[in-house]
């Protein structure tokens, strides 16, 4: 078996080292032949870096280093060329003056090491004399790599000034790129968002754009296909382990976790991180989302807990998807760039195209579904993951009341500062309670609170639930309550019932199951459930 190199980013070390390397370079030739100046969006641990790493490469003049792959045995010259690559991951961005001083210092130090005395202290000033320098000297076009382009504005979501603040920076120091043209052989930018409508790349109107390009869909991650050719011996011999007895289909399993991702709606490809840390641990876990979540996306869900139950079924256009302003951050295309939704599939309204939206696979769901529950409700993953299992086995039994008493638990340890008095609040920690445990539910009807029906389907049982909330003082008499939960619990079921949400489960033979809950606050909790075994 070749070994695995995870976490490895230098494409002449994993070709040196015997590692396995999926060969992305019919996509490089494909680009060096079509235009010149190319942005690509990805969300993290994609292969970004890796592939940025592999056009410098391409560029260095040793063919032979090439050898076996796709562009070896193409007409592609290997002509050696200056490349200046820029690892934005790299620079410090504490502040705009730190991000400003950060990028002059590591420019002079690469003028340095070619040789050149730089004067000045604008970054977009001594940028343009490094690349002049570099063609007079090479007497040959530069190769510009920028790579996480976006890092230094994604790192202060929560500070929006110093968001901003670095945004003009960048502005500035993108933006001497186009006046550059006639020295430059190629620019490939990579980042997680699309900053292009806020005008980060507002001044470089050349720059072609490829997130959404079918021919270049599948430039980063590990194709479906290739998932044995590159892998087949490292499946072989989990197949043999006694931990890995109990799936039939290794594979399946695999494509279940990681497979999912895509930017056509047709094709679709792994993540490369996550694989590669499955076979390395030989474990099945959510490794890409515990390799760092970004806080701002849970917070902004928090904020508004009728979002979340809203990420079913999304259609929405590409200019949508594009749109990413700092101030006024839309949660579907925050979460479909930094790969939490995926195209599932791609539609045309008469000359419109857009895109069906869903979450790609199991170690995102799990994993995002989890995180939501811990920090809706204020508990640690540990007591989360306790609470659903728990959950789980009472759905299985048909035993609801078991259910009510561990929400009771969840809702009552939720902290009063983050407690937020909505229907939807509540709907959405049941909802992502019910897809961390792989259960299939919707939510079909809008109504005055939000999207508040689910469905529950097992092997032998159906259950159709409703959600209301009533507000309620927490030191109302006791009657009071009771008088809302009445009415609260009558209106769910009658709403179960008039629009016939368990009628298509009539002839399915399974128990149908139909419950209303009702909360009155995070400590009052109650139940009235039809049907099953204790009608």
């Amino acid at each position: 078996m070749k070994k695995l190199p995870l976490g490895m980013q230098g494409f002449r070390e994993i070709i040196t080292g015997g590692y396995v390397y999926i060969d992305k370079t019919p996509y490089i030739y494909s680009l060096l032949g079509d235009y010149k100046h190319y942005f690509l969006s990805r969300p993290r641990r994609f292969g970004k870096s890796l592939f940025l790493d592999t056009i410098a490469e391409a560029f260095c003049g040793e063919r032979e280093l090439f050898g076996g792959l796709f562009i070896y045995g193409t007409d592609y010259s290997f002509e050696k060329h200056p490349v200046l690559r820029i690892d934005m991951s790299n620079i410090a961005n504490k502040t705009p003056e730190t991000l400003e001083n950060s990028l002059a210092a590591y420019l002079k130090n690469r003028a340095a090491a070619e040789g050149f005395v730089t004067d000045g202290e604008i970054p977009s000033d001594i940028f343009k004399n490094l690349v002049t320098a570099l063609r007079k000297k090479y007497d040959r076009r530069v190769v510009v790599l920028i790579d996480e382009y976006d890092k230094p504005i994604l790192d202060h979501l929560e500070e929006i000034e110093t968001a901003e603040a670095n945004r003009k920076v960048l502005r500035g120091f993108y933006g001497v790129l186009k006046s550059l043209d006639p020295y430059i052989r190629l620019t490939f930018i990579t980042g997680v968002s699309k900053f292009t409508k806020t005008s980060v790349f507002s001044e470089m109107n050349n720059l072609l754009d490829i997130t959404m390009t079918k021919k270049y869909a599948n430039i980063c991650g590990i194709e479906t296909g290739d998932l044995g050719r590159y892998f087949g011996a490292h499946i072989e011999y989990l197949a043999g382990l006694d931990g890995f007895k109990q799936y039939g289909d290794i594979r399946s399993e695999i494509l279940a976790w990681y497979d999912g991702y895509s930017w056509d709606g047709a094709s679709r490809v792994i993540n490369p991180f996550s694989l590669l840390s499955f076979f390395a641990q030989e474990r099945f876990s959510g490794f890409w989302y515990s390799s760092g979540t970004p806080k701002f996306l849970v917070g902004l869900i928090k904020s508004k807990p009728a979002s979340f139950l809203a990420l079913r079924d999304l259609e929405i256009s590409e200019r949508v998807l594009d749109s990413f302003d700092i101030r006024k951050m839309s949660l579907v295309p925050l979460l479909f760039q930094t790969g939490y939704l995926t195209v599932d599939e791609k539609r045309y309204r008469g000359n419109a195209e857009s895109y069906l939206l869903k979450m790609p696979n199991f170690e995102v769901a799990e994993a995002f579904n989890l995180n939501i529950i811990a920090d809706f409700t204020g508990n640690d993953e540990d007591f989360t993951e306790t609470a659903y299992w728990q959950i789980k086995e009472s759905l299985k039994t048909g035993d609801l009341q078991n259910m009510l008493n561990i929400l009771k638990g969840l809702f009552a340890s939720i902290p009063y500062e983050l407690h937020i008095k909505k229907e939807a609040y509540y709907h959405s920690i049941f909802y992502a309670v019910m897809n961390v445990l792989g259960f299939e539910t919707d939510a079909e009807v809008s109504v005055s609170g939000g999207r508040v029906d689910a469905t529950l389907e097992l092997d032998d049982k159906v259950y159709v639930m409703e959600f209301k909330y009533a507000d309620c003082e927490k030191d109302a008499a006791p009657e009071e309550k009771q008088k809302l939960f009445n009415q609260a619990l009558e209106e769910g079921m009658s709403q179960i019932e008039s629009r016939g949400y368990a009628g298509k489960y009539a002839g399915s033979k399974k128990e149908i199951i139909k419950a209303a809950f009702a909360f009155l606050g995070r400590d009052d909790i109650a139940m009235i459930k039809k049907g099953g075994k204790n009608e």
